[in-house]
């Protein structure tokens, strides 16, 4: 076979070498131990939680090292591929703060010197490479149709072999130059294989950066390489990026370790050096009988990672969430460094789990309390009316009609050391907050189960409407509270009355809870003298006056 003349009856096309191309796209100039790391989603219309994972981790690798960290988007897959997919996965990457030094994020080119950096713009590059492996004998052009690739298949699934293009099955490996020619003076179409110098039962040893050592079936199928569209499929593309991109680790789920020996044999035949593969465990998720499945997008909310935006989960909390999961020593560092930017953390490989990780939306919840607790009420103020203004409009009004009154509710219980702890998310705030505007305001928890309480409530509110001044600190607040209650026969400390429940009708907490749901509608709610100074005179002494019990 004349190799040569083969490659340039399919590539007539393509002039430049690639000596020429690695020329346009040079060895980049960075410290010795610099990592040049990249996602590469595909433009399907969902950007999955697990995402953060690989991004993360690349960007930590990128970074600490003083390399460089890509976006790359994979678009050369036309039937998945989604209409505003892309600007969906910027948005959600800008959203979380991932510091892209280059690649696609402005505009189709991106910035950057190794663009572009949409697959789908790289056609010109790919067949340099795949005009390079004709005329190696290591690609040829295959025109079999689907319905022969389909009869094909079930004859292997009868026979119980391995199913694929390999074998008597590669029916176009060995077309000669001449039935080649006949072919394609004939217009018929084409796809074009890898000619895989793999052999069925053969092994590859192959060591990644988290599983360690590992051994795998070698690749024994001609893979294709570009479709009959000349558009490249990702196993040869990626190859070909990452190669010219100067990527040195490629991080990614473990699901992709099956296309591991290809990708490897890719690198290999093309005369590219590997970069370091860092496979991350599944994200798993308890089921109710104590199991573990992997996150699913078809059944868990949370697998989309809009669901944390849509909720209104601070940027820190998720990304510290990710990173706790990803090393287990990031709380401890976080617990002794409670100032410190995350980016401070010295994250390590090392520590990442080769088993799966379980998912936990308490723990999630836990770290975005703390990160909240600490914002200001100002800083509140202006994160929780961004996101009103995207997921809930209605009450972004409320928010910009008052601010100061919004703020106010927001400042309660900031600051101090035990800050208040009591939401996780912003989308929790809404309701929340609903208390505090009139015509939201509803008595939604009952009496407490005392009865003496129960009968004493309009007693109490009565009483304490004709005590009550917006002008009383907190203690002459509590005093006329207190004096109040041991007047109508209850203790003025609940231990006492624990002590001695047959000698009161109760304690000052249920005298505080009977005002508490007059005046919030709730048993539970931040401090209710701070409540009670927000929410101001007049709407406070309309809440006590009501015939609510």
């Amino acid at each position: 076979m004349d190799y040569k003349k083969l490659a340039s009856l399919l590539f007539s096309h393509v002039t430049e070498t690639p000596e020429e191309t690695e020329a346009r796209f040079p060895r980049r100039n960075l410290p010795e131990g610099a990592k040049v790391t990249r996602i590469a989603p595909s433009p399907t219309g969902f950007v999955h939680f697990g995402n953060l994972f690989p991004a993360l981790v690349s960007e930590r690798l990128a970074h600490q090292s003083g390399g460089i960290f890509l976006l790359r988007i994979e678009d050369t897959d036309e039937k998945r591929k989604v209409e505003g997919a892309v600007e969906l996965i910027l948005s959600a990457f800008r959203h979380y703060e991932l510091g892209f030094d280059e690649g696609a994020l402005a505009n189709e080119e991106g910035f950057g010197n190794y663009g572009p950096y949409y697959q789908s713009l790289r056609a010109h590059v790919y067949h340099v490479f795949a005009k390079q492996l004709v005329e190696q004998g290591l690609a040829y052009p295959c025109f079999c149709t689907h319905e022969e690739l389909e009869a094909s298949h079930s004859a292997q699934e009868a026979a119980k072999v391995t199913p694929g293009y390999w074998g008597e099955w590669a029916t176009c490996r060995d077309l000669s130059l001449e039935e080649i020619e006949e072919k394609l003076a004939s217009g018929m179409s084409y796809t074009l294989r890898l000619k895989s110098p793999g052999k069925p039962g053969g092994r590859i040893r192959f060591t990644d950066t988290i599983k360690g050592d590992l051994e795998l079936d070698e690749n024994f199928t001609d893979a294709v390489l570009l479709k009959s569209d000349g558009i490249p499929t990702y196993h040869f593309a990626h190859a070909v990026d990452d190669h010219l991109m100067r990527v040195t680790h490629v991080v990614r789920g473990e699901e992709w370790l099956s296309t591991l020996p290809l990708h490897v044999q890719l690198f290999d035949l093309l005369g590219f050096r590997r970069p370091k593969y860092v496979h991350i465990a599944h994200l798993m998720k308890r089921t109710e009988d104590g199991g573990k499945r992997k996150l699913s997008k078809r059944h868990d909310p949370e697998a989309a990672l809009s669901f944390y935006q849509e909720s209104g989960y601070p940027v820190e909390g998720v990304r510290e969430y990710v990173m706790s999961v990803l090393n287990s020593n990031f709380e401890e560092w976080r617990r002794a460094n409670p100032a410190l930017d995350m980016k401070e953390f010295p994250f390590s490989i090392k520590k990442m789990s080769a088993s799966g990780a379980l998912f936990d939306l308490n723990k999630l919840d836990d770290i975005s309390k703390n990160i909240l607790a600490l914002r200001s009420a100002e800083e509140m103020y202006n994160d929780l009316l961004a996101w009103a203004k995207t997921y809930d409009a209605e009450f972004a009004s409320r928010l910009e009609q008052d601010p100061a009154y919004a703020k106010a509710y927001l400042g309660i219980g900031r600051g101090g050391e035990k800050p208040r702890k009591d939401f996780a998310r912003l989308s929790e705030l809404p309701q929340a907050m609903a208390f505090f505007y009139d015509d939201l305001y509803k008595v939604e928890d009952e009496l407490p189960e005392n009865e003496a309480v129960r009968a004493d409530a309009r007693e109490i509110l009565s009483r304490y409407s004709a005590l009550y001044s917006a002008d009383d600190d907190r203690d002459t607040w509590f005093d006329k509270i207190r004096t109040m209650g041991e007047e109508m026969g209850y203790a003025a400390r609940p231990k006492d009355y624990k002590q001695n429940p047959d000698a009161f009708r109760g304690h000052v907490g249920d005298i505080s809870a009977v005002l508490r749901l007059a005046v919030t509608g709730r048993k539970n709610s931040p401090d209710l003298y701070d409540v009670m100074q927000v929410l101001g005179y007049e709407r406070v002494a309309n809440r006590l006056n009501q015939d609510l019990f």
